[in-house]
Formats: C-alpha cells, sequence, structure tokens
C-alpha cells in the first residue's frame, strides 16, 4: 500500500472516531477513552517486545507509576503538559536501572524478572500508604485545562486524548523508521547478526525498553486524569498480562496490531457483556468464556495475530 493510500485510510478512521463520539453515550465515549490511554501503553510494548523482540510482563508497572506521579503532580497544581514529561522522564530512567540487569537475560528469563518487578511494585503502591495512599487510593485528580481550554468534559477529554495518540504514533512511527528502529528489527530478527554489523545488542535492547517504558508512563498521566482516582488495583501484573495479550492479538510487530488488540481486549468484553441484541443476550453471563475461547482459537489458527490474516490469505491464494 502506497504511502499516500495509507494516510487516506488512517485520515478516514480517525474522522471516524471523531465524528461517531459525538453519537455515543457517556459511558460508550470513556470506553473509548480508555482504549485510546491503553493503546498509548501498548505502543510502548509493542516496541519492547515486537519490533526488539523482548518478552516484558512490568508494562503496567510503568503505567502506574507514571498514573500515581501524575497524580502527585496535578494535585499540587502543576499544570498537564508539564507532568507529561516529567511521568515520561521518570519511567524512562526507572526503565533503565531496571532494564540493565534484567536485559542480561533473554526471553522468557527476562518475562519472569520484569514479572517480578511489577509484583514488586505493586506491593509499593500498595502499602507505601505516605505517598501512594495505599488501598484508599489518591482522588480529586483534576482534568486538564490546556491554554485555557477545560478539557473536563468527556467528549473534550475524548478529543484531547485521540490527538494525544496520533503525536504518540506519529513519534513512534518516525522512530520505527529510523537507524535506531531498523536496529531494534535486527536485534529481533538476528541478535547475532546484528552484533556481527557493530550494532550494541545491550544499548539498543535497553533502549527499546526504556522508550516502552516511557509510552507507559505517558498513558499513566492520562488514564490518572480519566478516571480521577487511582488505586494499586490498574497497575496488578494481571494488566501486564493484558497488553501483552493485546500485543499478540493484534498482531506483536506489526504497528497498527496494538490499536486492533486493544480494541478487542478493552472493548470487544463490554460490547459482549452490555450487548442489548437478542441474538448476544446470553453473552451477558457467558461472555469471558466467549472471549477466552476466541483468544485461544485465535492463537492457534493464527499466532501472527489478527493483522497476519491478509498476509496468510495472500499465501494461500499464490502459486504453491
Amino acid at each position: 500500500m502506497s504511502t499516500r493510500k495509507h494516510l487516506a485510510g488512517l485520515a478516514v478512521v480517525l474522522a471516524a472516531l471523531v465524528v461517531v463520539a459525538l453519537f455515543l453515550k457517556r459511558s460508550d465515549v470513556y470506553l473509548l477513552t480508555l482504549w485510546a490511554v491503553y493503546l498509548m501503553a501498548t505502543m510502548g510494548l509493542n516496541l519492547t517486545a515486537g519490533y526488539a523482540g523482548q518478552m516484558s510482563l512490568g508494562q503496567a508497572a510503568f503505567f502506574g507509576i507514571g498514573a500515581y506521579v501524575a497524580a502527585l503532580l496535578l494535585k499540587a497544581s502543576w499544570p498537564f503538559l508539564a507532568v507529561l514529561p516529567v511521568a515520561a522522564i521518570v519511567c524512562f530512567v526507572v526503565g533503565i536501572v531496571v532494564g540493565f540487569p534484567a536485559l542480561r537475560v533473554q526471553h522468557h528469563y527476562l518475562a519472569f524478572a520484569t514479572l517480578g518487578f511489577n509484583v514488586l511494585a505493586f506491593l509499593a503502591m500498595r502499602n507505601e500508604e505516605a505517598i501512594t495512599g495505599g488501598t484508599f487510593g489518591i482522588s480529586g485528580i483534576p482534568r486538564p485545562t490546556i491554554f485555557g481550554v477545560d478539557l473536563g468534559g468527556h467528549l473534550a477529554y475524548w478529543y484531547w486524548t485521540l490527538g494525544s495518540l496520533v503525536v504518540l504514533g506519529a513519534a513512534l512511527w518516525w522512530l520505527l523508521r529510523s537507524p535506531w528502529g531498523r536496529a531494534f528489527t535486527a536485534l529481533r530478527d538476528n541478535p547475532i547478526r546484528a552484533e556481527s554489523l557493530g550494532i550494541n545488542i545491550t544499548a539498543y535492547t535497553l533502549l527499546a525498553f526504556a522508550i516502552g517504558a516511557a509510552f507507559a508512563g505517558v498513558a499513566g498521566v492520562y488514564y490518572a486524569s480519566l478516571v480521577e482516582f487511582i488505586e494499586p488495583g490498574p497497575f496488578h501484573f494481571s494488566t501486564s498480562l493484558m497488553m501483552l495479550l493485546a500485543v499478540i492479538v493484534g498482531g506483536s510487530g506489526k504497528f497498527y496490531g496494538p490499536a486492533l488488540g486493544t480494541a478487542i481486549v478493552i472493548l470487544l468484553p463490554e460490547f459482549l457483556r452490555g450487548s442489548s441484541l437478542p441474538w448476544l443476550k446470553f453473552m451477558q453471563v457467558w461472555y469471558l468464556a466467549f472471549f477466552g475461547a476466541a483468544v485461544v482459537a485465535l492463537m492457534i489458527w493464527l499466532p501472527g495475530g489478527l493483522l497476519s490474516l491478509r498476509e496468510r490469505l495472500h499465501h494461500k491464494g499464490g502459486p504453491q
């Protein structure tokens, strides 16, 4: 697909998201905004796992760190645009500190190391009540006012989040097409060959891990303002598993994979649970079982994710 057609298709999708929100209920707009927030985090995880080939189960910890940094600073009357880089830098630095020893191991060993970090971060959020409020959490987190424009309304915050998502996506698009991005892909495909070409494997892997953590930190800022109350529950390691599932379901290592996967993981269960269609009434009880079975079936027949379906059909339809 040419770049012009690609951009035209993306513009149509974004325009549809802008217009459709005008006709949705407040709760549906909230879910759309939640999708955009989680997509910010899964884009970062796709960089780490999909492009750099490093399995991470600690993304929810960075998501939580960004949310708590935002909660504390926004309640201290910091401007939203100042909180964003602070949360990103904090998560970037923590990502380097955690990643340097963790990345001495690879693949499933790295997954266990990052899982341990997520559990440790979750326990700190739950038990350090003087800072995080513990299980009581932090409430009264304000939504932003940007250049005098109040973004407290559900539609205004959705449009602000969607615009920010586009900016983050454009930054990631540029990064993946830079020499850094090509180095990340080389690390995933063949680390030995990449090293023979002069690529510093440790440095580039650590960079991918830290940038992915920064994306999660930015997502945490938007999450804190969206829900206006945070407590440790959403940052449990099960959220890291959900984010990884979103990346894999959509298509690991594919730019639009997280967008599709996050929609399935975040929006599809709510649609099945709340559907008023007569032929989907039974989903209000069995939606989790159906969702789980669908994911298992997808991993069996489409291990490359949903975005690999076109390639698979094209391969089957081609010359044998």
